[in-house]
């Protein structure tokens, strides 16, 4: 009995202790916030780190400014002004769309999209900048002209230091949005295309199909590579409209050809949740060493349709046996390990 005291006093401050870490404990609930708690509003996210410091990207508008969002923990964001602004006299008139940045041989590149009315299509651009936040000055205006429209670029370099852009082939043919994913080797010094583009999907499984008579698209494509095998992650469908959805393919090679899984796709609308057409993803690397998906949603999933009012989503992105899977689209509070 006289030591019941001491024990008394350790569980006091066992109990103290375990309050104080479960207090500790982090957590996000998309959509992301501001430091304002205001939701992010962006779309075709692309979230990238340098340093341990996260920087952010997307469309946000399509008259050729696009912002900079920085954060230290991947989960509050910071405006940190224009991450690139449309010079003067610049070629491209609207559609500035899907900005993506990548360090390479020493220097941060930024792809995006634009339409030029002298060629009748939307093009890629390739800007250049010493710093992650820029500011970028264009490099290549166009950076590269197949006789098509080539929107969505993402560079992906392999393991031998070869670079390569996945960038999707989007046209209107017969009044039907329709949307292709091809890819080619890029020259080292990223001057232009190393070879032909390659032709790697279009829309062919049911869950791509149920927009049929107004959309008919693959797009958005986001290479990476797991145990010798290349992974894509791409969107189908609209996103203004209902369905628009994750799919994975796979190969054994980067240029195809790609195979896509049978239960694709791996995010779509779960209006039981208030998910709205989860989409257009890119993926990044946590404090804690998980790789996470990045995707937009509609920020009101009962909006009249098409909505064009977006938000910033993220959730953890896997492999089980090989197998690459997502716990999500998630509209609750998810601890985190940072």
């Amino acid at each position: 009995m006289k030591h019941s005291w001491i024990l008394a006093l350790v569980l006091v401050c066992l109990a103290s202790f375990g309050c104080s870490r479960k207090s500790d404990v982090r957590s996000y609930v998309n959509p992301l916030m501001t430091a304002d708690s205001v939701a992010v509003s962006i779309a075709d996210p692309f979230i990238y780190e340098y340093e341990g410091k996260y920087y952010l990207t997307g469309t946000t508008t399509t008259t050729g400014d696009f912002a900079c969002y920085t954060s230290n923990d991947m989960i509050t964001w910071t405006d940190s002004g224009p991450l690139f602004t449309r010079p003067e006299n610049h070629i491209g008139s609207f559609g500035y769309w899907a900005p993506e940045v990548h360090f390479y041989d020493g220097k941060f590149y930024l792809t995006y999209s634009c339409y030029i009315e002298q060629r009748g299509l939307m093009l890629t651009f390739l800007a250049v900048s010493d710093n992650p936040d820029g500011p970028f000055v264009d490099l290549y205006a166009p950076w590269f002209d197949p006789g098509h429209s080539a929107i969505d670029a993402n560079i992906f370099v392999d393991d031998d230091g070869t670079p390569y852009v996945y960038y999707s082939k989007n046209e209107t043919i017969d009044s039907v949005a329709t949307g292709e994913i091809y890819a080619a080797r890029l020259k080292r010094d990223l001057s232009g295309l190393d070879g032909e583009p390659v032709f790697i999907s279009k829309a062919s499984q049911p869950w791509e199909k149920v927009n049929w008579a107004r959309n008919r698209c693959n797009e958005g494509a986001t290479v990476l590579k797991h145990n010798g095998r290349y992974y894509m992650t791409y969107s189908g469908n609209d996103t203004g409209y209902e369905h628009y959805g994750i799919g994975v393919q796979v190969a054994e090679s980067p240029l195809g050809p790609w195979v896509k899984y049978d239960n694709n796709p791996i995010m779509t609308t779960d209006l039981e949740k208030g998910i709205s057409s989860p989409g257009h993803n890119s993926i990044v690397t946590a404090p804690d060493g998980n790789m996470y998906i990045v995707y937009h949603r509609h920020a009101d999933p009962d909006a009249p349709k098409p909505s064009w009012d977006r938000v910033l989503c993220i959730d953890k992105l896997y492999f089980e046996n090989d197998s690459l899977k997502v716990d999500g689209p998630t509209n609750q509070p998810v601890e985190v390990g940072w």
